[in-house]
């Protein structure tokens, strides 16, 4: 398998994603990397750690993409960039998948006129795994779509639901709308509209509305909902995640009693520290592309982008885009308007 990674992307560029690559290679033997941006500064990392130079490839780009990038400006004029280069190459068939830790309008943009939307899918979305008390669930859209009809919504279900299936292995998985009540009155008017029109999909398991609440009670295995409110519900989610984490950590150094008691259930707070931090869950995909794009969080440390390689990996063994273009229009057919 071979991933294209925008080694010039996020906050930290190659000192962050260069090492935690080369650490999933070495983990996954069938995994070969293709580095893309500025090759002096490739090739000056790639000198400070081992790795296997038959397995990883470095392509030269002269561009950035920055952060602050208008995605249209990103997309006429830095054809040379290293996210456009990484992109280019899962289109050409060179690459399997794409990761970037960079600008998520800018990738999403670029991935849109390079790489396609499948047939029947009018706009793509952010897909990504959240962690519930009884394993995972698919919340989606996560920002690349603001403002959402009731046709987009019903796409997006179609996806989440057919994504779940094939990764997680689940037959029929919960569906569920991200609302403000579960009460069939409540809600924008597209949300309603998106509600009656899933009720005569057949081929979709569609549980109803549920609030913010249940994502983590695992109450559906997929929670749709439009952009603005996607993304607002993950980043709050990674606050809290912290928050509490760090309430966790201070109240076990207040005094002397208390970090004797933070040593011996030192074991117990290892784990929860790490089911409550954000970078075990990163990675997330550009859902309804024609090929495999995941979008890794700007502040991705090592373990971070490493979960988005991982991820990356996973869409492309299951063959997601392949999957969800063979049967969405199936599942699309399955409501009435």
């Amino acid at each position: 398998m071979r991933i294209a990674i925008d080694v010039m992307g996020g906050d930290y560029g190659p000192d962050v994603i260069i090492p935690s690559a080369l650490r999933c290679a070495a983990d996954h033997p069938d995994l070969f990397l293709v580095l893309v941006g500025d090759q002096h500064q490739l090739n000056q990392c790639l000198k400070k750690h081992p790795y296997n130079p038959s397995r990883v490839q470095v392509q030269h780009a002269e561009q950035v993409v920055e952060m602050d990038d208008k995605p249209s400006i990103a997309l006429r004029h830095k054809q040379g960039s290293s996210m456009h280069l990484a992109l280019s190459l899962v289109k050409a068939g060179e690459a399997q998948a794409c990761v970037s830790c960079g600008n998520t309008g800018a990738l999403m943009a670029i991935s849109r006129y390079l790489i396609r939307t499948l047939q029947g899918i009018d706009r793509p979305a952010i897909i990504k795994a959240m962690p519930t008390i009884k394993g995972r669930c698919y919340l989606l859209d996560l920002g690349a779509n603001i403002n959402c009809e009731a046709e987009n919504l019903i796409q997006f279900a179609a996806m989440g639901s057919l994504m779940c299936e094939a990764v997680e292995k689940k037959t029929r998985p919960a569906v569920g709308l991200l609302n403000i009540g579960r009460e069939e009155s409540k809600g924008g008017d597209q949300v309603k509209l998106a509600a009656e029109l899933l009720k005569t999909n057949e081929l979709l398991n569609f549980v109803g509305f549920v609030e913010g609440d249940a994502i983590y009670q695992g109450e559906a295995d997929v929670v749709v909902c439009d952009g603005w409110v996607g993304n607002i519900a993950l980043k709050t989610s990674e606050g809290l995640a912290r928050f509490v984490s760090h309430l966790i950590q201070d109240a076990f150094s207040k005094s002397l009693m208390s970090r004797i008691a933070g040593l011996i259930v030192s074991p117990i707070l290892d784990d929860l520290k790490r089911h409550l931090e954000p970078q075990q869950y990163n990675g997330a995909g550009l859902l309804g592309l024609n090929s495999v794009v995941v979008k890794s969080h700007g502040q991705a440390n090592d373990e971070g982008f490493y979960h988005a390689l991982t991820e990356a990996m996973l869409m492309v063994n299951q063959d997601v885009p392949g999957l969800i273009g063979s049967r969405i229009e199936s599942v699309m057919e399955g409501y009435k308007q």
